[in-house]
């Protein structure tokens, strides 16, 4: 099966899974976004169609020890958020495709993400810090929280005054734009998603203004709405978004059931109490430290700010980075009971530059199937 015939099966399957709830131009936007110059946003796009083709450039990974995982994981994939002692955390925050699946293919798909993301580091040096970072993190696993420890990725993370107003711009222009079209050109809000939004607000919050927002890549396509109120003396922000079983799932078997939850509160993190996923909804709060960070939103020194694209590419791909990575998906594989001997094991019998040359060829793959989907468009 082409990649060609792979979306469209995709997009078939989101519709008979979610019905009346799939926003359609959430997947032309999909389709828009997968066709464009840059490979790494089709990666982020097309988690499924890795889990359908991946095992055909590692086949040895397929035996490797099976641990709830993050699945579609990438250097975009990594967020801040408060925990419940208010403590700034950082580490995964999207849960959308986890599953049981061999360990090694997030540390294979994080490094894959990081060649198709440009920057120029090697896929030697890539992996060499996943690695590291990893092997650290079986050592001594844990979340990474920023308050106290941490102090490089602190430096990168942290959200500078400026940021801050960028993001309640962002949210504002989005709200607007929203409200500025006609009724009958707005996606549609499902009653439960409304009702989701409502119960996650604090007692006492004024009527929110709802909203649908395009955000992300591998969402898109599914039902995403906002709920703005004043509590408290200033605004509260929530987040509703559709979530459906693990493409690993649909493709290698292991059931339905949505197991995100187990990972975001998993016994080596710090979670998010604001994240909850209740009946195929994930619910959470935005703010200025509850975001994903992506290549545009890190703190750059005076002489780089502004700067996006491959600037903040390199920043994602320094070695501070990717070794909190490498530390932060141990933390989460940990989280499957029984599982540091096995994985250890493994690890000591790979040879060679095994994640380098696995990433090579992933990336090759995946750059081969971008440029299939777009010339065909």
């Amino acid at each position: 099966m082409d990649i060609l015939e792979s979306a469209r099966r995709y997009e078939d399957d989101l519709r008979a899974e979610l019905g009346p709830e799939v926003v359609e131009e959430g997947l032309t936007e999909k389709r828009r976004k997968m066709g464009g110059d840059d490979p790494f946003p089709f990666l982020r796009a097309t988690y499924w169609r890795w889990a359908e083709t991946v095992l055909e450039v590692a086949p040895d990974l397929a035996s490797a020890p099976a641990v709830l995982a993050v699945g579609d994981i990438h250097l975009e994939n990594f967020g801040t958020w408060r925990d419940a002692d208010g403590r700034l955390v950082w580490g995964v925050n999207d849960h959308d495709d986890v599953a049981v699946m061999p360990y090694a293919l997030d540390l294979l798909r994080l490094a894959t993400s990081g060649l198709l993301a440009g920057g120029g580091r090697g896929a030697a040096a890539i992996a060499r810090d996943l690695l590291d970072g990893y092997a650290a993190g079986l050592d001594r696993p844990g979340p990474a929280v920023l308050d106290r420890d941490r102090p490089e990725l602190r430096g990168i993370v942290m959200v500078p005054e400026e940021h801050r107003a960028e993001f309640w711009e962002g949210l504002r222009s989005k709200r607007k734009a929203f409200e500025a079209r006609p009724a009958r050109a707005r996606p549609g809000l499902p009653p439960r998603y409304e009702a989701a939004l409502r119960a996650s607000l604090p007692a006492g919050a004024g009527a929110p203004r709802l909203w649908y927002r395009s955000a992300g890549l591998g969402s898109l396509g599914r039902s995403r709405w906002v709920a703005e109120a004043e509590w408290a003396g200033d605004r509260v922000i929530r987040e509703a978004k559709g979530v459906v079983p693990s493409a690993w799932g649909r493709v290698h078997g292991g059931g339905r059931a949505l197991r995100c939850m187990e990972v975001a509160t998993g016994r080596f993190r710090a979670p998010d109490p604001w994240y909850r996923v209740t009946d195929g909804i994930a619910v959470r709060r935005l703010s200025p430290n509850n975001r994903k960070i992506g290549a545009d939103k890190l703190f750059l020194p005076p002489a780089k700010k502004g700067a996006k694209g491959p600037l903040g590419r390199d920043i994602l791909l320094g070695t501070p980075m990717l070794r909190a990575m490498g530390a932060e998906l141990a933390a989460i594989h940990l989280g499957s009971a029984g599982a540091e001997d096995a994985i250890r094991r493994h690890l000591k019998d790979q040879r060679g530059n095994w994640l380098a040359r696995m990433a090579a060829a992933a990336a090759a793959m995946v750059g081969e199937e971008h440029r299939r989907f777009r010339e065909a468009r």
